[in-house]
């Protein structure tokens, strides 16, 4: 395989490979460097470098049919006021298509003029959006698409109308995330894009083929 990482680095070819193995399987940078035997330095730099290409190569898509919205809060360590606006958390929108690709996007704030710009380049007109009860989607009601909200106060799911497959890539996320004990918020977005990646990239096999794939092109 040729190699991702600069010439002047003493990691193998062999090396690299089981890194990216790994990376893929969902290791911690510092447990595969005491498997494979490398610096944990190297192996975090390495995997960051492997989380940048995947940022840098995930495709640009539209979004039709039935297509569910939500937000989101991850990290923050100060104790209080939990889900919107929580303090020291960040936020992100998310947009899925039944049975298709999550696409995810870091947010200064959850309201209409930020949500709705967002929801309109990514998703097709007359596609069926799907949210809660969250005053920012108001807009939704006139706008060019189908709008169906659900109430979680009251039920998760009637029938079609639920959000159900964007809570699980949340929920699915966060399970990722959690083992790497706080990320730096300069560097979410990567890690942000590593969890969209493995959502929409199908099993680990197919992952590891992918990511081999891009690391020799980038070489």
């Amino acid at each position: 395989m040729a190699l991702m990482y600069a010439r002047k680095s003493r990691l193998s070819s062999y090396k690299q490979a089981k890194l990216i193995e790994h990376f893929v399987a969902g290791t911690t940078a510092r447990a595969a460097a005491e498997i494979i035997e490398v610096q944990p330095n190297t192996a975090i730099s390495y995997y960051m470098r492997l989380r940048k290409l995947i940022a840098s190569k995930i495709p640009s898509y539209d979004l039709s049919g039935e297509v569910e919205c939500d937000e989101s809060y991850f990290g923050g360590v100060r104790k209080g006021k939990r889900g919107r606006g929580a303090a020291g958390k960040v936020a992100v929108f998310g947009l899925l298509k039944r049975g298709g690709k999550v696409y995810t996007a870091i947010i200064p704030n959850a309201k209409t003029e930020t949500l709705l710009p967002i929801i309109q380049e990514k998703v097709k007109p007359d596609s069926i959006v799907y949210t809660d009860t969250f005053r920012s989607y108001n807009a939704l009601d006139v706008s060019e698409f189908h709008h169906s909200r659900i109430n979680h106060s009251k039920l998760f799911a009637n029938k079609q109308n639920h959000i159900n497959g964007i809570e699980n890539f949340w929920n699915q996320a966060k399970r990722h995330l959690r083992k790497f004990n706080g990320i730096k918020q300069d560097n979410f977005y990567w890690f942000l894009k590593e969890c969209e990646w493995r959502f929409n990239g199908g099993n680990h096999k197919k992952l590891l083929t992918q990511l081999k794939y891009w690391v020799k092109e980038k070489s």
